[in-house]
């Protein structure tokens, strides 16, 4: 094999335009055109929309490499191009060499007659793509949910479907090399990838069935040769003919577990192929993880399960949905991926589904996963559209696509599940094509057939799922039965239902559910002036895509707080609210396990600085939702539900998979923080399981003391170190007369610009926070509760180093009482 690479410094040029500038690939025009300085920052203010003409206009990248002689001496060379955004043509040294037409697919072309030694020049020139949209749904209309600011028609083009818009995003249409290119030269044959099955069914073993991949180029006699590796030591090996499977035994495997369920470990494949001789042809690695990771569905009291089993332990799926982490995708290093996925996995989540709306993600995500313990529900990228399966040049490309996509992911560990498509079966599915939905024989053919038989084909030890939300059971069109199969619940949000509409939820799985906040002020700071930080203003409407989103948040803040007196508390009071509003559903959720076995609320992130659903934002900061993530989905949780006259069902879940044992500790306060009553008991609980543990009846207190003047303090703590706090109210948080809890903050420096914060409070002072002014900073938690006699300590890590006179004077200390005082 010899590789040249064809990244790297290339120029690009408006095409029908004089002159060019520099361009960086892998990247976009987007990402050219704002490192040459010829246009505005997109996510600022409202330069979103002047430069839509990007999108609008077709674009060329060239440049000129040397071919030495000695690449053409071999049999075949080939243009290998790993990602192409989207309707591509490609010319070397002025010769029509290929074209593409999906940004999703490996294209490979045959250039070798179009090259010569020495100096040689490549052109990819990038045709708009909303022409042929245009055309196409002028054509036949596809039915889908675009809202007004988004591209109808986009359904006809295998492109990032966010691309053109969504509900949390921008229109910004991109183009260009956003993958690797690369020319590939052989002669006798080359490795293109490895089936790799497993076989644990033997105790203490498992068994590695691998069916090399190949192109070969003539007859010659050509071998494989394996090895397994752990921690860098071989732990099998075997060779066969090129062309048969070859079988590999690991004798007292390690297996890998998702986060907080055990350990990691990775194992290292290297295939060898050989000549006769036994030269060095070519070479193949992967990494994977041993283990079994199926989609349980089976009758049970309840009507069908829908569960994820990992070496035989069914567990409950606890995390949220991924977008594309930047609208310019190529800006995606491996740090920036790594950062927001060690926050997945700090906040004890175990699973991430990638929504079909986006991208498949770059190696990097899958890598990291596999690392960190981070299940990956995986999408064909298919979301909120009907989708022209009518048309077998479509089907085509979608099969090619979907082949690609399964070669280059199913050796993941983290891998657990293959599901066709966002939403689709959500009201745009029936009989006939209609205005508003295609017919049930066409969706078929796309998500029943076709999808599965790759999968089958490519990926047999992988669960297909059709859609998401599905019903597998009785009427597919009741998309959220609770009974069977997953669920999008959009009640509260599009419904307005009460945040309490959660607890009457009996679903099995949720793999949708959400509320909305504003970023930090920080990051609105980056995209706003002075004037427009109101969020009223036409630049805070503009970054907020869903058409009722601001009127929601504050429609559900007034229902539960005050409302707050500044600019800056209403963007953290929002928070807050969103916070509450997955607490309230996912500890409900967790209390009924097994019936349902699964949370994953939308959504993690943000393709840019917007107000949003997510827990993280475009910057990287955590929200007040994800610090509330970390401690709700603690391997043991400790939860409780109240009703209004002062009964309390106190809650034990553990998701580990071992016993804990230990001690609930309770406490009724009043406002100022003085103990009303108290007490304590021992409890255990068995492995993967949830449990009512005590039962209060705190009437008497209620009618004494009236809701409003009452905070009930939960703690739990077993022998091997889990803790888990919690508190009830009995009244919303608007109505609770708070005192000045008067915080004190007592700073300690640790050494490597880390500080201890020990919180102390004289009273009760509710989702109390730190912030450094003009600085970021990681936090070990934050929006937590303090209460007298209880000093609260937090870490932190500033971004930049500081004196520890630095810090005092930049902390920053609020709670709630600060949003309205």
């Amino acid at each position: 094999m010899h590789t040249i690479k064809l990244d790297g410094n290339w120029r690009v040029a408006q095409v029908g335009k004089r002159g060019s500038i520099p361009a960086q690939v892998p990247g976009c025009v987007h990402m050219d055109l704002l490192a040459a300085g010829k246009i505005p920052d997109p996510f600022y203010r409202d330069n979103e929309l002047k430069v839509q003409w990007i999108g609008e206009v077709d674009w060329v990248y060239s440049r000129s490499f040397t071919v030495p002689s000695a690449l053409l001496q071999h049999e075949r060379v080939l243009l290998r191009c790993e990602g192409l955004d989207t309707f591509a043509a490609i010319t070397l040294n002025g010769a029509p060499a290929g074209r593409a037409d999906n940004m999703f697919r490996l294209w490979e072309f045959d250039v070798k007659s179009l090259l010569k030694p020495g100096r040689n020049t490549i052109d990819v020139r990038f045709d708009s793509t909303i022409p042929y949209i245009q055309r196409r749904q002028a054509e036949r209309p596809l039915p889908d949910w675009s809202a007004p600011h988004e591209i109808k028609g986009r359904a006809y083009v295998r492109k990032e479907p966010c691309n053109y818009g969504w509900d949390w995003g921008p229109v910004l249409i991109t183009c260009g090399i956003w993958r690797p290119i690369a020319l590939v030269a052989f002669s006798l044959g080359r490795l293109t990838g490895a089936h790799i099955l497993q076989d644990h069914d033997t105790p203490g073993q498992v068994t590695l069935r691998i069916k090399p991949e190949l192109e070969r180029v003539g007859d010659a006699a050509l071998h494989v040769q394996a090895a397994l590796s752990f921690q860098g030591e071989t732990v099998a090996e075997a060779a066969a003919p090129a062309g048969e499977p070859i079988e590999l035994i690991v004798r007292d495997p390690h297996l890998w577990w998702p986060n907080n369920l055990g350990e990691q470990p990775l194992y290292d494949v290297r295939l060898q192929l050989k000549d006769s001789d036994g030269c060095l042809i070519d070479v193949l690695n992967r990494r994977i993880g041993l283990r079994t990771l199926i989609l349980d569905r089976h009758p049970d009291r309840w009507g069908e399960s829908f569960q994820f089993v990992v070496n035989g332990v069914p567990f409950f799926a606890k995390g949220g949905n991924w977008i594309p982490a930047d609208t310019f995708a190529p800006r995606m290093t491996r740090e920036r991926y790594r950062a927001l996925l060690q926050s997945v996995k700090d906040a004890n989540m175990n699973m991430l589904r990638v929504w079909g709306g986006g991208i498949y993600e770059h190696d990097d995500f899958y890598d990291l996963c596999d690392e960190l313990g981070i299940c990956v529900w995986q999408d064909f990228m298919f979301a909120c559209s009907t989708y022209p399966t009518f048309d077998e040049a479509f089907m085509a490309n979608v099969r090619a696509e979907a082949e690609d996509v399964v070669r280059r992911l199913r050796h993941h560990a983290c891998l657990a599940l293959w599901c066709g498509n966002n939403e689709l079966e959500q009201g745009l599915v029936g009989p006939t094509w209609t205005e508003r939905t295609m017919s049930w024989e066409d969706y078929g053919k796309l998500f029943d057939h076709l999808l599965p038989e790759v999968t089958r084909a490519l990926d047999p030890q992988r669960s297909y799922w059709p859609a998401s939300p599905h019903t597998p059971v009785g009427d597919r069109a009741n998309y959220n039965d609770p009974t069977c199969g997953d669920a999008h619940l959009w009640d509260v949000w599009h419904g307005r239902k009460p945040f309490e509409w959660y607890r009457t939820c009996e679903h099995r799985f949720n793999s949708e559910f959400g509320f909305q906040s504003f970023p930090a002020p920080k990051t609105v700071y980056s995209y706003t002036e002075p004037q427009d930080r109101n969020v009223t203003t036409y630049v805070m409407e503009l970054h907020q895509r869903s058409g009722i989103g601001n009127s929601v948040i504050m429609q559900y803040m007034l229902d539960w707080f005050r409302l707050p007196t500044s600019f800056e508390m209403t963007l953290y009071l929002s928070q807050i609210l969103q916070g509450m509003a997955m607490k309230y559903a996912v500890e409900h959720w967790r209390r009924a396990m097994p019936r349902g076995m699964g949370t994953l609320y939308w959504q993690i992130n943000d393709c840019w600085p917007v107000a949003s659903w997510s827990s993280i934002d475009y910057h990287g900061r955590w929200k007040a939702l994800h610090y509330m993530a970390r401690r709700f989905y603690q391997p043991v949780l400790l939860s409780a539900v109240e009703d209004a006259g002062g009964k309390v069902d106190v809650y034990l879940t553990n998701d580990l998979r071992l016993p804990s044992a230990g001690r609930i500790a309770w406490q009724l306060t009043d406002l100022a923080g003085a103990v009303l009553a108290r007490g304590q008991r021992s409890v255990s609980i068995q492995p993967l399981s949830s449990l009512q543990v005590d039962a209060l009846d705190l009437s008497k207190q209620v009618s004494r003391h009236g809701p409003r003047n009452l905070l009930l303090w939960l703690d739990y703590a077993d022998k091997s170190g889990q803790r888990s706090a919690n508190w009830v109210t009995f009244a919303r948080p608007k109505h609770l007369e708070l005192f000045d809890p008067q915080i004190e903050p007592h700073v300690k420096s640790l050494g490597d610009n880390r500080f201890a914060v020990t919180l102390t409070a004289v009273k009760p002072a509710l989702w109390t926070w730190l912030e450094l002014a003009g600085m970021d900073a990681a936090f070990s938690d934050n929006f937590v509760h303090v209460y007298p006699g209880r000093p609260l300590t937090l870490l932190v890590a500033p971004s930049k180093t500081m004196t520890l006179k630095q810090f005092k004077k930049a902390l920053v200390v609020r709670s709630l009482i600060d949003t309205y005082r």
